[in-house]
């Protein structure tokens, strides 16, 4: 179902953006602790289907700073934020995962819930396509953009599955200025974003790249899969689509694979299988999810080093 959407919603977002209020810290907790500012938070999207705006809700992460005699400050500006994207299944152990090392190397993180806003309750109730929630990024952007202590022109976004999907869109021209207006992420990290499915002429909103008619941004890319993955059926797909991008555009892209990794190898509980007719290259059937601890930290490092780097 084509999706045609006029651009005047996000100033509408920036209007009826809402945060709670962070609680109060104790400074010895937060010296001793050295955990960050932590807030709820929630902000108005658009559900495309309806039309009419949606609630949704996430979890921020700030860093804290201090001062010479060691007391808690509130952020300074300037810094740096990454937004996290879950996958099908819902907000799991990953985002805290990532957000805990992001945070510790001064990094502010906003994991938001598309699923709550929707009543999603498992993979067969969720939305036909990612496109249903692209603006979910592009509102968490704009919240990210107007928050004290945050520099608007350094927010990156990192997402797995289903949220890789929606990072992956967001570093095209075409969906970024459809449900971004002007707002442009700096840096993306797409973690088994389903790759096979890009430009695939028998799957919607799949363009991807110059070359589809949907050029990337220029914002650097990073993209990690694993060689089990049960959707792409490997790795050879995701190097596959770099492969096919004109030479300008594939410099911002990299893919890294890791060896013997299931898809949501970083996801550090206990192994499950799901069904999903999106895997086994669009035939369908059962996905594997299995833990890897070393392969899940080496993930993490590189993703952390990565938005250090391009931030």
């Amino acid at each position: 179902m084509p999706v045609k959407l006029l651009t005047s919603w996000v100033g509408l977002l920036v209007l009826t953006i809402v945060v709670t209020a962070p609680h109060a810290r104790a400074d010895d907790d937060c010296e001793i602790h050295q955990r960050p500012d932590i807030s709820f938070i929630e902000f108005q999207s658009l559900n495309l289907q309806t039309r009419q705006p949606l609630t949704v809700k996430g979890k921020m992460n700030v860093p804290i700073e201090h001062s010479q005699k060691k007391k808690c400050l509130p952020p300074s500006g300037g810094r740096a934020a990454v937004l996290i994207l879950h996958g099908s299944a819902g907000i799991d152990s990953r985002g805290d995962f990532y957000a805990q090392a992001l945070n510790a190397a001064g990094i502010a993180t906003l994991e938001i819930d598309m699923w709550e806003a929707r009543g999603v309750a498992d993979l067969s109730t969720r939305p036909s396509h990612p496109i249903f929630t692209y603006p979910d990024a592009f509102a968490a952007l704009a919240f990210l953009s107007r928050q004290p202590g945050i520099d608007p022109a350094r927010i990156g976004v990192m997402g797995f599955s289903w949220g890789g999907v929606v990072t992956m869109a967001a570093a095209t021209q075409n969906y970024a200025s459809q449900f971004g207006g002007s707002l442009r992420f700096k840096a993306h990290v797409a973690h088994y974003p389903v790759c096979y499915a890009y430009n695939n002429p028998y799957i919607p909103f799949s363009d991807f790249g110059r070359q589809a008619g949907n050029p990337l941004t220029g914002a650097p890319l990073l993209i990690q899969i694993g060689s089990n993955d049960d959707y792409d059926e490997g790795a050879a797909r995701c190097v596959a689509l770099k492969s096919a991008l004109p030479e300008a555009e594939q410099q911002a892209v990299n893919v890294v694979a890791y060896e013997a990794a299931y898809h949501a190898w970083d996801r550090l509980q206990v192994s499950i299988r799901a069904l999903d007719p999106f895997a086994h290259l669009g035939a369908g059937g059962e996905v594997r999810i299995v833990p890897n601890v070393d392969q899940a930290f080496q993930s993490r490092t590189k993703a952390v080093r990565f938005f250090r780097e391009n931030l």
